[in-house]
């Protein structure tokens, strides 16, 4: 799969394609943006919320548990030299401390989770 992105209609708006998909990105108007979309830490903190929330679910499922629900909420930002996302997460239905302490395992081991925790190479092509 490939993501595509490119000038939209605003400022500094950015069209993003994934497959089928489009969505915007942005920033702020205090950053010369006209904050018509999330801006791009934005969308990585969402990647992660979505894949923990699907991965807790899908796992959740599988095993039979009573989780009717999970929500997630990413806290991003600078942080010491680098960047930290903080993630909170809540599930709602009748689960045991076991089980609660074995889906934070299961969302410790989402895909998004993993790629952001190891390490990540960037190679660029410029034409």
């Amino acid at each position: 799969m490939e993501v595509h992105a490119r000038k939209g209609s605003g400022k500094l708006q950015q069209q993003i394609t994934i497959g089928s998909h489009q969505l915007l990105s942005d920033v702020p108007a205090a950053l010369g943006g006209e904050d018509s979309g999330p801006e791009p830490h934005d969308l990585l903190a969402a990647a992660l919320a979505a894949c923990t929330t699907l991965t807790v679910t899908m796992y959740a499922r599988r095993k039979g548990m009573a989780l009717d629900d999970v929500r997630v909420r990413i806290a991003h930002g600078p942080a010491e030299g680098g960047y930290a996302l903080q993630r909170h997460i809540e599930y709602v239905g009748a689960l045991g401390p076991e089980e609660r302490a074995r889906l934070t395992d299961i969302a410790n081991k989402c895909p998004v989770h993993k790629t952001l925790s190891g390490s990540i190479r960037i190679e660029t092509q410029a034409a």
